[in-house]
């Protein structure tokens, strides 16, 4: 089994849950407590994949980089976005500014990682009644809508998930670890 290690960050506006899904997928823990990151906070986890295309199984090194979501952090942002295989935008579907927003990530990150691959979690669907769910997955739809077809065509999965209840964490890491492997051939 190859061994292979990857930078992954994690982007989106403050108090998305951001750090809350790292710690769901890296510690199994959530924790109702906000602590909002300052600057970057690296997390390291091993994925294994298997059957990934021409390399068979691979132990991947997951280092995720949890990017400060306030305004004026966007400046230095791209310094921390460079060398990144993928990245994950995470909106808050309680905050429907934030899901208007994820053509903004999305951009930045297309900006600066001209290959990287991205995967959108709406997440803190535990929170959502379900009959809000569809409007607000429209507005999802049309935020990517903005995007030019390149940037758009990075997009390759949109997740509705919750850190507290754990929905469709471990799925939509493992779907980036898939696709940023196999954009590295």
């Amino acid at each position: 089994m190859s061994k292979i290690s990857k930078k992954m960050c994690m982007i989106g506006d403050f108090g998305v849950g951001k750090t809350s899904l790292i710690r769901r997928f890296v510690e199994r823990e959530f924790s109702d407590r906000y602590l909002s990151t300052v600057g970057v906070k690296i997390s390291r986890k091993t994925v294994e994949l298997t059957d990934v295309e021409a390399r068979g199984d691979v132990s991947l090194q997951l280092l995720i980089w949890d990017l400060e979501g306030h305004t004026k952090f966007k400046a230095i942002a791209p310094s921390y976005l460079q060398g990144s295989s993928g990245a994950l935008v995470v909106a808050d579907l309680t905050r429907e500014e934030t899901v208007d927003r994820i053509d903004e990530h999305i951009k930045l990150f297309a900006s600066v990682n001209k290959s990287g691959s991205v995967a959108i979690a709406l997440n803190k669907t535990d929170l959502v009644e379900p009959e809000k769910l569809p409007m607000l997955l429209g507005i999802a739809k049309a935020s990517l809508d903005r995007l030019s077809e390149a940037e758009r065509s990075r997009a390759i999965a949109t997740f509705t998930t919750s850190a507290k209840t754990g929905k469709d964490v471990d799925s939509i890491f493992e779907k980036l670890s898939y696709t940023m492997l196999e954009s590295a051939k």
